[in-house]
């Protein structure tokens, strides 16, 4: 099968495994109609450990969500993270070669060719060549210069690099799982196109995508990308630490951050009981919610502090009067954007994606605790933004939007023949 009128995503990440699959209609618009998540196994701050353990995992998510959609799927776009993750800003120039000096799809890949032409760091490889902007004779803030006449061709990008043998082990394990890989996109980039407005970007916003392993970090600036990074702490550090300090396993702490939990002390009655189970797993304890979110709050407070230092040292401090957008599973601790601001000393807000709304009530569950009858929203992110960044942005994104196939309303009106029966047989 080739997929036609589909694109799929898989979010591999250190918590847990999202794959999402999407109708695309002709009007190239998103309707997502099958969801899997699975524990990630085989990975540690988003790098591949043990390849046949991720494959599962990987093979699980996907599952789940060809089942719910009703379709196989034989490939997908990848998200990328981990530590291994560098970027860096390139600059090209060209001669304009096209006739009477008008600027072609030539001239622009020769240009983009040029300022990849960097020193790799052994065995590193490009995984993203992003324009800023493009520059004809001087003139910059250019942003589609094919067609405009000139001599001289710029440009500014942003250049995403990443280890090789990660890259690889994470294509294989994906490939063990049963699907190729159309293209791996760096996760920040993708949550960016989820949560973060275009007005957003033009102002200058930070993005920050807090994970299990790892916290990834982006800053948009006049609409372009100005800066990446990747932190090796993330929400299991957190998770860590409830463990040790209340004596009890590491499911269980995950389970009363995200019940209990909260960022800030001060948002906690001092009265406030809760039930963990003791570190033998045989008995339950009561505790103070108080002291458990005494636990929490010096590990967030240390993450901002990075993200604060983070956006000083990218010299973004004036260039993002958008403030911070949180995002990702550990984002939803309550009191967290109260106590990010307090220390970025900027405004910030939640940011959550579209499109899941209905599925997060019903996708089968074996990673996230629910709240209020849901999955946060915010922990797929990375995944919706990558099925946005594959129709916005490649080739074989734009190719499924076209795809005669299946029409929106056939595949849409499929899916939903399946969730009424998923209802009744449930009931």
């Amino acid at each position: 099968m080739d997929n036609s009128g589909y694109i799929a995503a898989l979010d591999v990440g250190t918590k847990k495994i999202c794959s999402l699959i999407a109708g695309v209609s002709s009007e190239e618009d998103l309707e997502i109609i099958g969801v899997g998540l699975s524990p990630s196994n085989g990975l540690r701050k988003g790098i591949v450990v043990d390849i046949e353990e991720a494959s599962h995992s990987i093979r699980s998510a996907l599952r789940g969500a060809e089942n719910m959609a009703g379709v196989k799927i034989d490939s997908a776009f990848v998200g990328i993270a981990g530590s291994h993750i560098n970027s860096r800003n390139s600059h090209g120039v060209v001669a304009v070669t096209g006739q009477e000096r008008e600027i072609t799809r030539q001239d622009i890949d020769r240009v983009m060719e040029a300022a990849r032409e960097i020193t790799l760091g052994q065995g590193k490889e490009v995984i993203h060549v992003l324009p800023r902007e493009f520059i004809v004779d001087g003139t910059g803030g250019i942003k589609h210069p094919q067609g405009m006449s000139g001599m001289r061709l710029e440009v500014e990008t942003h250049i995403v690099t990443g280890a090789t043998t990660s890259v690889e082990n994470l294509v294989k394990s994906v490939r063990r799982a049963g699907v190729e890989v159309e293209d791996l996109v760096l996760d920040q980039l993708a949550s960016s196109e989820a949560v973060l407005t275009d007005d957003e970007k033009e102002l200058g916003v930070a993005l920050v995508d807090i994970g299990g392993g790892t916290t990834d970090f982006i800053v948009f600036h006049e609409g372009n990308i100005a800066y990446t990074s990747v932190l090796p702490v993330g929400g299991d550090h957190v998770s860590n630490d409830i463990a040790v300090g209340l004596k009890t396993p590491v499911s269980e702490a995950e389970e009363a951050k995200i019940k209990f939990g909260a960022a800030s002390i001060d948002s906690v009655e001092q009265n406030d009981k809760i039930e963990v189970m003791s570190a033998s797993g045989r008995e339950k304890k009561k505790i103070s919610r108080k002291y458990l979110c005494r636990v929490i709050q010096p590990r967030m407070e240390e993450l901002f502090t990075l993200i604060r230092k983070e956006i000083m040292s990218s010299g973004s401090r004036e260039q993002v009067p958008a403030g911070l957008v949180l995002t990702g599973g550990a984002s939803m601790l309550e009191g967290s954007c109260e106590l990010a601001a307090d220390v970025v000393d900027m405004p910030v807000r939640i940011g959550e994606p579209d499109y899941i709304d209905s599925l997060s009530q019903i996708v089968e569950n074996p990673v996230y605790t629910r709240r209020e009858g849901q999955i946060p929203k915010a922990v797929y992110s990375t995944s919706v933004g990558l099925l946005i960044y594959a129709l916005n942005y490649t080739s074989a994104g734009k190719r499924r939007a076209r795809s005669e196939n299946r029409s929106r309303s056939e595949i849409v009106n499929g899916f939903f023949q399946r969730i009424k029966s998923f209802f009744d047989d449930f009931f």
